[in-house]
């Protein structure tokens, strides 16, 4: 009691630090102490010009070398009133730390700022070029040219301003070539979008093409030329809404950049000629913008390596309150997040009918048939021909899957490459490395359902539902419940309690109470639960005279 009033009043009395300004060039600045702001633009102006970064020492007094001794106590503190004397010491450290957040604030905007690679806010007006290959490996047996076209279509209209002027399927025996097609047929497609009125690109309709051939195409064609990689990257590029987000774009577009740099020095070569070393540095253009380049990627990375510590605390955190996990995954478009707002009656949940509208990975908690609570991870789609590049960058968000506890695999039934949109995810799904367990486990759901007079699934263990109408989500409930409570060991029971006692209000807040029978006559309870292992074991602790049935 005598220390907490002498602490009180302590508390009074002490004197209040206020913290030193950061003084501007304009403000008289104190003896040998150098202007925080000044300093900032030093070592931005060095940043610029490419010199090592250096950690800066506190600003310190000139008389620092002297002995250290004890701070001078400030006028008007006798020696008997309390003073806190490193109070003022540690200013400098902290203003030091604020510093070097908003540098690293300000090199984070740096690094998700305008990509130069966006093709720009204008209208564009494509003509979508597909490269068919009738035989041969680079054929896949479960689709046509015709639908991947359609695809095709499907992406460029997910972008706003964006619209299709013509759709040409042109054979080729090998989209490898560096004009992709054969000498003939090149004559023709070139003059068929030389005809077309106002074009203003071209997208060819392969995974990737090198930037040589991308230059000797557009010279060709007299426009900008895209591939699956550029537009499913500005498709991102438009719907990311996070940091995260951003910062995968920006780094699935390294390689790009790497693959333009290349281009780029090459024709400067030709053109120029002579000496390639930047003057007086010893190392040459391609060198310089290559380490440019690598150190960009660095800084993208360890922001990316941040975030994900911080959703691995969030994860740990989730795990203490033993909520079941669902990772809810398909092919992009075929209604995952229509099936969670189904399953959750979450009404601020908005489905989009587009390509790619969720690129965040985001968690919403539902309850199974016996009240259970459960989170469903809504996460990115897939994509047949998705570059790998492209996967790899956002390996970070998918990797939330590896720690679920079920998988639920959506498909849009209706889509006529429903087949081939199952391989796709399965095939992510491998090679995400996932544990066998949770693969062995998945839960196929047949989407869409509504739109097929009379349908019944082909695979037995398939659940056919309609997300948008209700259709069958009541069986599929009751299969996720059997798998979630195979895969955390909870368990269903019940256990006899005395009403006086403190065990229900602990079933209730330690497990998922499901039903209470009062039984008045005798001031007991039966009570039906789903419980956790380890919880299980803390009752048993607890309570050992309590009559427990497994159910």
């Amino acid at each position: 009691m005598g220390g907490g009033a002498a602490s009180a009043a302590a508390g009074k009395t002490r004197p209040v630090t206020v913290p030193a300004r950061r003084l501007g060039p304009a403000v008289p600045m104190g003896p040998g102490r150098l202007s925080w702001s000044l300093l900032l633009r030093c070592r931005r102006a060095a940043a610029a010009l490419g010199a090592p970064r250096y950690r800066p020492l506190p600003a310190r007094p000139l008389s620092a070398a002297a002995p250290l001794r004890a701070p001078l106590r400030p006028p008007g503190t006798g020696s008997g009133a309390p003073w806190n004397g490193a109070a003022g010491a540690g200013g400098d450290d902290e203003e030091e730390e604020e510093e070097e957040e908003e540098e690293d604030e300000a090199a984070l905007e740096e690094l998700l700022g305008p990509s130069p690679l966006a093709p720009g806010p204008g209208a564009q007006r494509v003509a979508i070029v597909h490269p068919a290959v009738k035989w041969g490996p680079q054929k896949s047996p479960l689709t046509t040219a015709e639908l991947q076209i359609a695809e095709a279509v499907a992406l460029v209209d997910t972008l706003q301003n964006w619209t299709v002027l013509d759709k040409i399927i042109i054979p080729t025996k090998n989209r490898n070539k560096k004009f992709v097609f054969g000498k003939g047929n090149f004559q023709v497609l070139t003059e068929k979008i030389k005809k077309l009125p106002h074009v203003t690109a071209v997208f060819l309709n392969v995974e990737r093409i090198s930037s040589l051939t991308k230059k000797e195409l557009e010279a060709a064609w007299g426009v900008q030329v895209f591939d699956r990689y550029t537009v499913v990257l500005h498709i991102f590029r438009c719907n990311a809404q996070t940091r995260e987000a951003k910062l995968q774009i920006a780094l699935a577009e390294i390689p790009l950049l790497r693959s333009n740099l290349k281009n780029e020095v090459s024709q400067q070569d030709q053109q120029r000629g002579g000496s390639r070393y930047i003057m007086g540095s010893g190392e040459t253009f391609l060198e310089t913008q290559n380490r440019v380049l690598k150190d960009r990627e660095l800084k993208i990375r360890n922001a990316l390596e941040k975030l994900r510590r911080k959703r691995a605390l969030l994860r740990t955190q989730r795990r203490k309150c033993e909520f079941p996990m669902i990772s809810v995954m398909g092919y992009t478009n075929c209604g995952k997040t229509t099936l969670i707002k189904a399953l959750t009656g979450e009404a601020g949940l908005q489905p989009r009918d587009q390509l790619f509208a969720t690129l965040d990975i985001t968690a919403h908690a539902g309850y199974l048939p016996s009240h259970m609570a459960v989170i469903y991870v809504d996460t990115i789609g897939f994509l047949t021909d998705l570059p790998h590049n492209l996967v790899e960058s956002f390996s970070a968000t998918l990797e939330e899957v590896a720690y679920s506890d079920l998988i639920v695999h959506v498909r849009d039934i209706t889509h006529p490459e429903t087949i081939l949109q199952k391989a796709t995810v399965l095939s992510v799904l491998r090679n995400l490395n996932l544990p066998s367990h949770l693969l062995d486990s998945v839960v196929e759901v047949h989407n869409k359902v509504d739109l097929i007079e009379s349908y019944k699934p082909a695979e037995e263990s398939a659940f056919a539902v309609s997300a948008l109408h209700g259709h069958g989500l009541e069986e599929l409930k009751q299969e996720i419940e059997k798998k979630i409570l195979t895969a955390t060991g909870k368990k269903i029971l019940t256990v006899n309690i005395n009403l006086e006692g403190p065990q229900l209000s602990w079933l209730y807040k330690e497990a998922t109470v499901q039903e209470v029978e009062v039984m008045p006559e005798d001031g007991t309870a039966r009570v039906k639960v789903i419980i956790s292992s380890s919880a299980f074991g803390r009752y048993k602790n607890l309570f050992p005279n309590s009559k427990i049935f497994m159910s």
